[in-house]
């Protein structure tokens, strides 16, 4: 009789990750460079095996775009902000979602935030406590 070994799939683990409050990132087994977890080859050095590596998902908000007119199945969401985040410590940008940011000054870029779940729609971000 043979034994599968069911590995849980990158996808699974990004989700299980982000609801730790962490982001699952790739790790090139050659040269170390950090990866967001769709990447197949490294960008510097074109390998393509990789180790998972969990970091902590706080960061700044970089960038954003407020979203006002929802897309079907959406509704109830609106208005959020699509955020751009750079992961502390490491030069890496992730994006997710924040929900009730109506105008740009309900999110000052700079704002500190950090991961803390998944749905639907990807990353979900909120403001880090102080």
């Amino acid at each position: 009789m043979s034994l599968k070994v069911f590995k849980m799939s990158t996808r699974q683990r990004f989700i299980d990750a982000a609801k730790d409050g962490n982001v699952l990132l790739l790790e090139c087994a050659e040269c170390h460079m950090l990866h967001t977890s769709t990447a197949y080859f490294c960008k510097r050095c074109g390998a393509s095996e990789f180790s998972d590596k969990i970091v902590e998902g706080k960061g700044k908000v970089v960038t954003y775009t407020i979203i006002t007119v929802p897309p079907a199945g959406f509704e109830d969401y609106t208005p959020y902000a699509f955020v751009v985040v750079l992961i502390d410590g490491i030069n890496l940008r992730i994006s997710g979602f924040m929900g009730g940011i109506a105008t740009p000054s309900d999110l000052p870029i700079d704002t500190k935030v950090r991961v803390v779940g998944y749905d639907e729609r990807g990353l979900l971000i909120q403001r880090q406590n102080k």
